[in-house]
């Protein structure tokens, strides 16, 4: 934990000039265009944006956005929308299309409420979304839009440093939320908390919605069939459940950071989803991962890249959308617990 004598010695505010401007593989400057309602927000996102090297094309409310007629692109947008209503959620669907469409990169943020409306939505560009961010999260995230910019001078990261790197991302978020925590009279954002949630409030919030297990595919092989009859079963979801009240209750006698472990918290809590042939909205999945809904976002990106995750649409509700195991992940949690063995629950 840092001390008062440390903060003080902190730069603020800090240098976040890269020293060279924000280009693409051409060579050409990086445009960014900012939506947000509260004029203090616009500042500051301008300020951040300009440190990263960006040239600021457009700096408008949201609603000039979502509401007017269509206008240019940047090749990054940064919109702010912490509340959505169904003209709101309609112009960021036009916006997501519009940005998959154009190749720009889209960074949303938003609050817990609205999370799960905002994701259903954002299915064509692969956008950031961020939750309650701070200004150290929306940094990262202007960094993740450099970093996802090709260069020949920078070779493909392997599966292993995408993971490394999502460490480093998840610890100077935390670094940088208790630094604010150190700062009096730091403001947060309506309706919303710098900390985790904690134990109860994960019961009370957690969700399901009732699904059917999806049939078999049409057309399947007898040495297909033979194969699956081979692979073990899922775990009883009782059992899975239980394990999951067992990690969390660490974080009553110690402090939870300790043990943060999101990807398998997540693979813990949609095994035991699946085996109950329930689906899990991405809010209820944050809640599961034990972290901040930003981080667990970026972590459920990141499963999803490497095949253990998928988006699932409702078929009769296009404005949800769910997040589930996929056969791979699956199969590996499923051989995981038949070597583990039938004995009593421990903790995992």
């Amino acid at each position: 934990m840092p001390t008062a004598s440390f903060a003080a010695r902190l730069p603020a505010p800090p240098d976040l000039a890269y020293g060279a401007p924000a280009n693409d593989a051409a060579g050409l400057r990086l445009t960014l265009s900012i939506f947000a309602e509260r004029v203090h927000l616009r500042e500051e996102l301008r300020e951040d944006a300009m440190a990263a090297g960006f040239r600021i094309a457009e700096v408008d409310g949201l609603a000039a956005l979502l509401e007017g007629e269509p206008r240019p692109l940047g090749d990054v947008v940064l919109v702010d929308c912490p509340q959505v209503d169904a003209g709101a959620l309609a112009g960021l669907k036009r916006l997501d299309m519009r940005a998959g469409h154009a190749g720009a990169e889209l960074v949303v943020s938003t609050s817990v409420d609205a999370l799960n409306d905002v994701f259903a939505v954002l299915d064509q560009s692969g956008p950031q979304i961020l939750v309650a961010p701070n200004r150290a999260e929306r940094m990262i995230a202007l960094g993740r839009v450099l970093a996802r910019q090709p260069s020949p001078r920078v070779r493909e990261l392997s599966e292993e440093d995408r993971l490394a790197l999502l460490r480093l991302t998840e610890q100077v978020s935390q670094i940088a939320e208790k630094i604010d925590q150190m700062t009096p009279g730091t403001p947060l954002a309506p309706g919303t908390t710098s900390a985790a949630p904690n134990v109860a409030e994960a019961d009370a919030a957690a969700f399901r919605f009732e699904g059917l297990r999806a049939p078999a595919a049409p057309g399947q092989t007898a040495e297909a069939g033979l194969l699956r009859s081979t692979r073990p079963s899922l775990p009883d979801p009782r059992l899975v459940r239980r394990i999951i009240r067992q990690r969390q209750l660490r974080a009553r006698f110690f402090d939870g950071d300790l043990f943060a472990d999101p990807a398998w918290d997540m693979l813990l809590d949609l095994t035991a989803a699946r085996a109950e042939h329930t689906r899990v909205s991405v809010t209820s999945l944050c809640i599961a991962s034990g972290v901040p809904p930003t981080t667990a976002l970026r972590w459920i990106g990141q499963m999803t890249e490497a095949g253990l995750l998928a988006r699932v649409e409702d078929e009769t509700d296009r404005r949800r959308a769910f997040i589930t195991l996929t056969d791979k992940a699956a199969e590996g949690m499923a051989r995981y617990f038949a070597e583990l063995g039938g004995g009593a629950p421990r903790v995992i």
